[in-house]
């Protein structure tokens, strides 16, 4: 099949081409590269501030054009796939509507759905935007509402759920959003990560526990990094002896990779009910994540027996008693070490996933063949 990935989200299209292309696909991923993250792709499509950022960007745009037709399969990551205003996304979605066979949406991440559903039906006991029954006030949330509830974002949004093909959720939290209003289109995935070669050699854990935190200075009190911080700190000061912080801020993707090398622990997404892309990363390296690993994620999976993550729940009291039971018990630590390589070979591995589009675009494309007289 002749495959286009469009955009980017913390690596998801990039490690599933590599996926689909040991399948003997043929794969395009087109992308901003998300952001400062750079990860890699063919058609670039980054944008840069200023005048001449958008007078590139646009030129940039209507060269690629050509290249983004003909393709059996075309993926969004977002209802915003490109760096334009949602207004402006609709003729372009509509151009690729016309010149390829089939589109699919990606619920990934940050959209309508996501907003108005942790909003309103609060499926979800805690999220990005409640706690309970109590919406978070937070800056971000605040923010993301307004953007997205009322707006040309959640029209594009709308109108892309309803046209396309099909929508493919990659954890529990946007599958639960989606799946009761698209029940006959919506599907789940698991997030594509690519193994290490050779696979990783889970070290004795040394004098310290090495603990790792990600910030996105941007999102640091939205995804709950503030609080898991605070925790972690806390834990350091107590525990000099025993625990080694590594703390980074908003670097690039391969960089990202090195700093995390050789950690015990990975801090992640106070507010997630499951590991999304980063935390999945280090888990195939043995690194533990601490941070959402509630049971209806195992159970959307269909695991009964792995349970790797160490789940926390959205307060730096219970954050912080985790880690100590964690530091305190190292024996226990190395069976999480094993069980997170484990847990992402076998639900995670990039070929696995890409195989599990494969079927989903075989079975859409087949329905599409004009029956015969």
């Amino acid at each position: 099949m002749k495959i286009l990935l469009l955009g980017e989200y913390s690596n998801v299209h990039n490690a599933l081409a590599q996926g689909m292309r040991q399948l003997g696909h043929q794969v395009t991923v087109a992308s901003n590269g998300d952001f400062w993250k750079d990860y890699p792709r063919d058609i670039d499509l980054k944008r840069t501030a200023g005048l001449w950022g958008k007078i590139s960007f646009s030129l940039r745009l209507l060269w690629a054009l050509p290249k983004l037709r003909g393709y059996d399969v075309v993926q969004l990551i977002n209802p915003i796939f490109v760096e334009m205003k949602a207004e402006r996304l609709f003729s372009l979605y509509r151009y690729l509507r016309k010149h390829n066979k089939r589109v699919f949406l990606c619920a990934f991440g940050m959209d309508y759905y996501w907003v108005n559903e942790c909003r309103t039906r609060k499926s979800l006991r805690y999220s990005d935007f409640n706690l309970g029954n109590e919406l978070r006030q937070n800056e971000d949330a605040l923010k993301e509402t307004a953007d997205w509830i009322g707006t040309s974002k959640e029209r594009l949004n709308k109108y892309i759920a309803h046209d396309c093909d099909g929508i493919i959720t990659g954890l529990y939290e946007y599958w639960v959003c989606y799946q009761p209003l698209f029940p006959h289109k919506t599907v789940f995935i698991p997030y594509p990560i690519k193994m290490p070669c050779p696979p990783a050699t889970i070290a004795p854990i040394g004098q310290k526990v090495k603990i790792f935190i990600g910030i996105n200075k941007s999102r640091h009190a939205y995804k709950g990094t503030d609080i898991m911080l605070a925790a972690a700190l806390r834990l350091v000061e107590k525990h000099t002896n025993e625990v080694e912080l590594v703390k980074v801020e908003s670097v690039p993707f391969a960089e990202y990779q090195r700093l995390m090398e050789n950690s015990d622990l990975i801090l992640d997404q106070l507010y997630s009910y499951t590991p999304s892309m980063n935390p999945l990363l280090a888990m195939s390296k043995g690194i533990v994540c601490v941070g959402g690993g509630e049971p209806e994620g195992y159970e959307l999976l269909g695991e009964t027996h792995l349970r790797p993550i160490i789940n926390v729940l959205p307060n730096e009291e219970d954050v912080y008693i985790k880690l100590e039971q964690a530091i305190a018990d190292k024996e226990k630590l190395m069976r999480h070490k094993r069980q997170s390589v484990e847990y992402v070979a076998k639900h995670h591995d990039y070929v696995k996933v890409a195989q599990q589009y494969v079927q989903l675009y075989t079975a859409e494309l087949a329905d599409n063949v004009p029956s015969e007289e």
